[in-house]
């Protein structure tokens, strides 16, 4: 992590309260409220709308740590703020999707539909049959049920069928008969 990013503030957005109890920085905002349990070398002041972070000693080590401690505030102050979302689009003939509850409906092919339940403080919606909706206000929590949905039907590489996270490059390959045509 670079010192003069470490050195730049960072300004709380409206509608956001962060308060450090101790080694515990706490982000509350509508969507929430989170908390980072920080290391004992770690220096932050609030004052006023901005944050500044600090490592106490200047090694390599704690300097980067502090940096990554920085932009996870950061991540904090959005998702209580304004929060993240994942959009998935399902492609295949029959694949389908529905919410229900908790419970996250999927077809994908399988010889049984697949539920899986929806984790506590993420919201997932299903706008159509083929598209789905992952919103919260923990970056890597709705990150990481994105991915698992992924992983239940990765997007194979020929006819693109499968799930894919919108914004994400997905490997597409020519078939044979193409690469014989010289297409």
């Amino acid at each position: 992590m670079s010192r003069r990013l470490l050195k730049k503030p960072l300004t709380i957005p409206e509608g956001v309260k962060v308060t450090r109890e101790g080694a515990t920085v706490i982000c509350s905002g509508r969507n929430g409220q989170l908390t980072l349990e920080l290391p004992s070398f770690m220096q932050v002041k609030i004052e006023g709308e901005t944050m500044r972070f600090d490592a106490a000693s200047r090694s390599k080590r704690e300097n980067a740590l502090a940096g990554t401690l920085r932009a996870l505030v950061n991540n904090m102050m959005i998702g209580v703020g304004r929060g993240f979302e994942k959009r998935l689009s399902v492609v295949g003939v029959g694949y389908r999707t529905q919410v229900s509850g908790n419970m996250l409906n999927v077809s994908l092919g399988f010889s049984h539909p697949v539920q899986i339940r929806v984790p506590e403080g993420l919201k997932v919606e299903s706008p159509s049959q083929t598209e789905i909706v992952v919103r919260g206000a923990d970056k890597q929590r709705v990150g990481q049920f994105s991915a698992e949905l992924r992983a239940l039907r990765s997007p194979e590489p020929y006819k693109g069928k499968g799930m894919h996270i919108e914004g994400q490059q997905a490997l597409s390959k020519l078939s044979k008969k193409m690469k014989m045509k010289g297409g």
